[in-house]
């Protein structure tokens, strides 16, 4: 499972390292977002929620005015619990929206409040944050996936897996975002659990990650081999490895790991992208 993970993850995990971390690679200091995108106004929920029901029919409307009246005037946290769940279903099965769908799911989660619940919506948000190329609604996400494994450690504080993925989240999300202060945060969260178990590789790749989007390189590039050494398929490792030394400036070690990510990945999509990263390189 855990390996299918990586390489369902490695795709998203090379293409947002092309998108956010600029078009050249001779210069070695930490890549910065345009002014603009920074600039950016906050995502609301919301006002993504209003939008969102304008697209509906009549009788959809009328479906998702129920609900949401139901968990209002409801007292008993079982009811409201379910109609949470009708609507994440709603917007996932009938209006093809996913980010509803996980905002939903994690409403639900916390009125459960259990460790496994809030883990199950903490993930479901930190992979789907992967892919999203909109920096508000990253922000956005990362801010959700963090308080719902906040909570999860609160239930079950010996939990160092939460800790790693809270730690991930905090670089993948904000800090990938713009946010040097998060990507700091969620460096110290990892360094914690690696302060207790040095072979901790899922800390050792999020932190290797850190190094690359906060500019440290060299960092990276002892890091992630080691990640690598003990999990040869990693490719989401391999992606990030290449990124760090193309920053470096090691044009010949940055190849050879992009093509390596090529050879194991084998998809069409994914070959293109890591070619247009080497014609950068030549």
């Amino acid at each position: 499972m855990k390996q299918q993970l990586i390489l369902a993850g490695a795709g998203a995990a090379l293409l947002l390292s092309l998108f956010f971390f600029g078009k050249t690679v001779e210069k070695k200091q930490a890549p910065a977002l345009p002014a603009a995108a920074q600039a950016e106004p906050a995502f609301s929920i919301d006002t993504y929620l209003q939008t969102a029901k304008q697209k509906l029919t009549v009788s959809q409307t009328g479906y998702v005015a129920a609900l949401e009246n139901n968990i209002s005037r409801g007292d008993l946290k079982a009811q409201q619990t379910d109609d949470y769940k009708q609507l994440a279903a709603f917007w996932l099965d009938s209006a093809k929206d996913d980010l509803l769908y996980d905002y939903y799911i994690a409403e639900a989660s916390k009125l459960v409040n259990t460790e496994k619940n809030l883990t199950f919506a903490a993930r479901l948000i930190l992979d789907n944050l992967r892919g999203e190329a909109d920096l508000p609604k990253r922000s956005w996400k990362a801010g959700a996936a963090i308080e719902l494994f906040d909570k999860a450690i609160e239930l079950n504080p010996n939990n160092d897996s939460l800790k790693v993925e809270l730690g991930s989240t905090y670089i993948l999300g904000k800090g990938v975002a713009g946010d040097g202060q998060q990507t700091m945060k969620g460096v110290g969260i990892l360094k914690g659990v690696i302060a207790k178990d040095s072979m901790n590789m899922e800390a050792q790749l999020a932190l290797g990650i850190g190094d690359v989007i906060s500019g440290q390189y060299d960092k990276a590039i002892t890091r992630l081999p080691v990640v690598i050494k003990h999990e040869p398929g990693n490719i989401e490792a391999m992606s990030w490895l290449a990124d760090a030394y193309a920053y470096y400036g090691d044009k010949q070690n940055a190849m050879k790991w992009y093509l390596e990510t090529k050879r194991l990945m084998n998809n069409p999509q994914f070959s293109k992208e890591v070619d247009e990263r080497i014609k950068k390189l030549q």
